[in-house]
């Protein structure tokens, strides 16, 4: 056993792959001039008047006149074309801004000889569009004729050709390169996807703060309870959101966007005789074509616009009816199952029929469960598709209907550890395992550029560098373990450096999907809504910045945030200098002071798993207290302590540094001085964050290292940090607990592990007293006389010789009845409460009320009979486990206890293997007493033995399956500290250790087993003549 909880522990670790990041400011630069364009001419369609709009916009914004727009009407050139369909036309693309060469598919000058001195747009006063389809897809060129700037290219090239004239003329970029005149232009990347931003969600005080629900649904907010299911006017507000949302994203350079939602938009119809799933008047029916009629229209905007449409969904997609349609018809929910996938099937084609712009879906089966449910109706997701086979059929089944139909399917490889295809995200073994030979051309692979999720501290995705499926770059703008978008983190140079990696090593990647807004729970963090609320400029950099890499993977990362600070804050050269100078800091500032450096750049395996690189912070804003977690993080540290504590104090010196940077411009030169002070407050916000933090990682740190070594000088450490961290987590509360844009990080898991920590030494001093009582009974015990003599020679040899209890004789001393019982329990009750710092009542229920029910059941036993030796035997042994817990304790306390238990896998070998030899020894103890003090057969105290263990374990686990084993565990985790807190908040303890959720059922099954075990062998005789004879009347107390 003790070998069977070091494999399932396993803590193991080696040097991670970890790119280096270098980033610089780019060097301070004048605007270039504009061009005094007058008059733009555009074919009268939308995503060419949109895209002329937004060039009109630009000049405005840089003091020019706003120029005219002339739409023309083009009745056979190029009209919009679906995205979609079998032979989808060609998607809107979107721009470069501010490259100064050709894409990598650029082809050279078209040598026709129109092209004017490309260094002077003095004289242009007249931009035009010229489609002329068939070229390359997004491609466009621009010539300049005279005083005429056209871009020629098919409807979609031309929207980006416009688009990335307007990003130049906003960033203060040179409008048009000598490289670029009269060359064809095209995105490297193909597919460029964003997600729906802060579409559907409104910036509700009351709806932000602990909200840890990962439901990501837009239409939630339109529902009504019953019919017409959908409020009109809240989709009328969702739609205005939409739009804007798309026409930024457009002019941004995406092609496509992914919505949530599948099983919502289903009746099911093509299922039997059309009521097979939902049956006549069931409410899901009448909602879905509701909501089909009310989005429809709305998302069909995005296909206008040239964006495909994808939705999306977890696997299995779930409601009640359709449950209890495949378990009646399909038996189970076998993922392996052609019959269960054909359900979906016909879903899937229901989809495409209602809506024909939709290009496809993509599938996660990753995650899933209640946490992503939204609120308002009962559609939720089960994580079933665990194995390979699964993964296969389900896939199979999908695309057999979307490739007849023309679209596609996109299969995201993100999994969380559960199942055959646990390690599908990170380990390319298992990709090929699951994904090899499986190749169809309209299936995708999307998986996240991390080995792992989205954090810093990690290797690129060693998946992405193979695969035979076409493969798309998951990216997040809105890092969600990095302060959710509040803090400066500036991604470009590390999503440009993963992208060439990509490219170079893998030829099927062939597009992104950026997170502008999702991950992790959407109101748990600041209140940022892209776009509408908050500060979201901060983190639409890095939107920006994918969407320009995805067009030229070459560009320079530096220029992009120069770009992107010239069109967001000001246009006055040392200002955005001197941002630029800030942001090239920003990831220095997160990879310190957010991370625990020598832990972090470790490839780290725990308890089966793979615990991310901030496992300090778990999750999102939830520093975590718990022994596992920070007892690892040391232990992977190793001699390393001072340099991680050093760590924290760097990243504050950083922070500071950027403020400075920012606060020291010039107020007059910014567009927006509210603009300015967030950018300033938000620098104040980092500084007093990681000011916290750096004392929380030196308090942790160093009473690990109290724990490991004793040392004077790390307890000293320790009790330093600790009040420096009290005070700096005091002040972060005070000026941020209010703070919805910035607020405080949420530091309870922290403090209950802290104070768990504060009491180690109390309790240490405590275990050693117990032990020093002990003593003292145990020197009565071998003394044997006085009073109380009797009595602890009874527990001395009822915990090691209770062969001999047979021939003690009968204690006359009241005194000894009472100490026979009352000195173990007294040490076993003040033990355990030693173990759990006083602070874990659920522990001591199921322990204490262990040995409770034991004792109980013995007792019963031997019926009207003394007890006497049976209490010695119950307390001898019950003292003997409590001295060996509480010669653990006496190091350094609890903490001490679960420091080894955590990192030292041959002293905790040695301890467990006493440890349950001394458990058992309590069923042989009380079996030998049994027969031979009480006179009981072999076959009879087995029996009696078997009863008394299981009446405990069926008690016991049958509570808390009436509980529920999530539940328990949680309240049990919480007063313990021993896993993270935030476990139980996210997926669920049960769910991220793969504890099966039936469990405390199929213990309490075996319990009463036991129980109905022991009956059959305790019937019988008892058998006479042993050396009870002569005790005809015995006391029964």
């Amino acid at each position: 056993m003790a070998w069977g909880v070091g494999d399932a522990l396993g803590l193991s670790h080696a040097p991670a792959d970890v790119p280096a990041e270098t980033a610089v400011a780019a060097p301070p630069r004048a605007p270039a001039p504009v061009p005094p364009l007058a008059s733009i001419v555009v074919p009268d369609q939308l995503r060419a008047v949109k895209a002329a709009g937004v060039v009109a916009d630009a000049l405005a914004a840089r003091g020019r006149p706003r120029p005219t727009i002339t739409r023309v009407a083009t009745p056979n050139a190029n009209p919009d074309t679906a995205t979609t369909g079998p032979n989808p036309g060609t998607a809107t693309t979107g721009p470069n801004p501010g490259t100064a060469t050709t894409g990598p598919n650029g082809t050279g000058p078209n040598g026709n000889g129109r092209n004017a001195d490309a260094g002077n747009l003095s004289a242009v006063t007249t931009l035009r569009a010229a489609l002329r389809p068939g070229g390359a897809s997004d491609a466009y060129r621009i010539d300049v004729r005279r005083a005429e700037l056209h871009v020629t290219g098919d409807l979609a090239g031309v929207a980006a050709g416009f688009y990335r004239l307007a990003d130049r003329i906003r960033s203060g970029a040179e409008v048009l390169p000598a490289a670029e005149v009269g060359r064809p232009v095209a995105p490297r990347l193909g597919l460029r996807l964003t997600d729906a931003g802060s579409v559907g969600r409104e910036a509700d005080p009351k709806t932000f703060g602990d909200d840890y629900r990962l439901n990501t649904d837009v239409v939630t907010p339109a529902l009504l309870p019953d019919a017409p299911w959908v409020d009109a006017a809240a989709v009328a507000g969702i739609d205005a959101q939409f739009r804007q949302f798309v026409d930024h994203a457009a002019a941004q350079g995406y092609n496509g966007v992914v919505l949530p939602g599948f099983l919502e938009y289903l009746t099911f119809d093509g299922v039997g005789d059309g009521h097979a799933v939902y049956p006549a008047g069931d409410p899901h029916v009448d909602r879905a074509r509701a909501l089909v009629a009310a989005f429809g229209p709305v998302f069909r905007y995005a296909d206008q616009m040239g964006l495909k449409v994808f939705l999306l969904t977890d696997m299995l997609a779930m409601s009640p009816p359709l449950e209890a349609h495949l378990r009646r018809t399909v038996g189970g929910l076998d993922t392996a199952d052609p019959r269960l996938w054909a359900v979906y099937r016909a879903g899937l084609a229901e989809l495409f029929a209602r809506m024909p712009f939709v290009a496809g879906l993509m599938v996660r089966v990753g995650e899933g469960g209640e946490v992503y449910a939204g609120s308002g109706w009962d559609y939720t997701s089960k994580l079933a598709v665990t194995t390979a086979e699964g993964v296969r059929a389900m896939l199979r089944a999908l695309l057999d209907t979307a490739g007849p139909a023309g679209k596609e399917v996109i299969f995201r490889s993100w999994t969380v550890g559960v199942g055959e295809v646990g390690d599908l995200h990170t380990n390319p073994e298992a990709y090929g395992r699951v994904l090899g030979g499986f190749d169809d051309p309209h299936l995708i692979v999307s998986t996240k550029y991390t080995l792992g999720d989205f954090y810093s501290h990690l290797p690129f995705n060693t998946t992405l560098f193979g695969g035979a499926q076409r493969r798309i770059v998951e990216f997040q703008a809105r890092r969600e373990f990095e302060g959710f978008g509040a803090l400066p983190n500036d991604l470009g140079p590390l999503h440009s450096a993963a992208l060439r990696a990509f490219l170079a090593a893998n030829p099927r990647v062939e597009g992104v999907w950026n997170w502008t807004q999702d991950g992790g729970p959407l109101r748990a963090g600041p209140m940022s809504l892209y776009l509408r609320a908050g500060f979201w400029q901060l983190y639409d950099l890095n939107t920006y910045a994918v969407a320009r890499l995805a067009w030229d993977p070459d560009a320079d990362p530096a220029r992009i945030t120069a770009d992107w600070a010239y069109r967001t804050f000001s246009g006055d050269p040392a200002t955005v200098a001197a941002i630029g100078q800030a942001m090239a800091l920003s990831r220095a500032a997160v990879t310190t002071g957010l991370y625990v450096g020598p832990y972090a750049d470790t490839s780290v395996r725990a308890l089966g798993l793979e615990p991310p690189p901030m496992m300090w912070i778990f999750e999102w804003d939830i520093p975590t207290g718990d022994s596992a977690a920070l007892d690892s993080i040391y232990a992977v540290t190793g001699d390393r302590v001072d340099e991680a504590v050093a760590e924290g104090g760097a990243a504050v010196g950083t922070a500071r540094r950027m403020r400075a940077l920012v606060a020291g411009t010039d107020p007059a030169t910014w567009r927006d001085a509210e603009l300015r002070q967030r950018f300033v407050d938000t620098l104040d916000y980092q500084v007093d964050l990681f000011e916290t933090l750096a004392a929380y990682r030196s308090m942790v740190l160093r009473h690990a290292q109290w724990l490991d070594t004793g040392s004077a000088d790390a307890y000293a450490g320790w009790r330093s940090a600790a009040g420096a961290y009290r005070e700096a987590r005091d002040r972060h509360r005070q000026r941020f607990g209010g703070d919805l844009d910035l607020p405080a990080y949420r530091f309870t898991a922290a403090d209950l592990g802290a104070l768990r920590a504060d009491r180690d030494p109390a309790m240490a001093w405590a275990a050693r007293a117990l032990l020093v009582l002990v003593g003292v009974l145990v020197a009565l015990g071998l003394r044997g006389r006085g009073p109380g003599g009797a009595a602890a020679r009874a527990l001395l040899l009822g915990a090691l010789r209770p062969w001999r209890l047979a021939g003690l004789p009968e204690p006359a001393s009241r005194v000894d009845r009472m100490l026979v019982r009352l000195a173990p329990l007294a040490v076993l009750v003040a033990s355990r409460l030693v173990f759990t710092w006083f602070a874990a009542p659920a522990h001591l229920l199921v322990t204490l009320g262990g040995w409770a029910l034991f004792a109980l059941v013995a007792r019963l036993a031997v019926g009207r009979r003394d007890p006497f030796a049976l209490w010695a035997v119950v307390g001898g042994v019950a003292l003997l486990r409590s001295v060996l817990l509480l010669a653990v304790l006496a190091g350094r306390g609890p903490g001490g206890y679960w420091f080894v238990f955590w990192t030292a896998p041959a002293r905790r070998a040695v301890y467990l293997t006493v440890a349950v030899a001394a458990f058992c020894w309590l069923f042989v103890a009380t079996a030998l007493v049994l027969r031979d003090r009480y006179g009981v057969t072999r076959r009879r105290a087995a029996g009696l033995v078997l009863a008394a263990a299981g009446v405990p374990l069926a008690v016991l686990a049958g509570l808390v399956a009436w509980i529920g084993l999530e539940r328990a565990l949680t309240v049990w985790n919480d007063q313990m500290a021993l896993l993270p807190w935030g476990l139980s908040r996210i997926l669920g303890i049960t769910v991220y250790l793969g504890i099966p959720a039936g469990l405390p059922g199929y213990a309490a099954g075996v319990g009463v087993a036991l129980v109905a075990a022991g009956a059959l062998l305790s019937v019988g005789r008892r058998v006479t003549g042993v050396p009870m004879g002569q005790e005809p009347a015995r006391r029964t107390r």
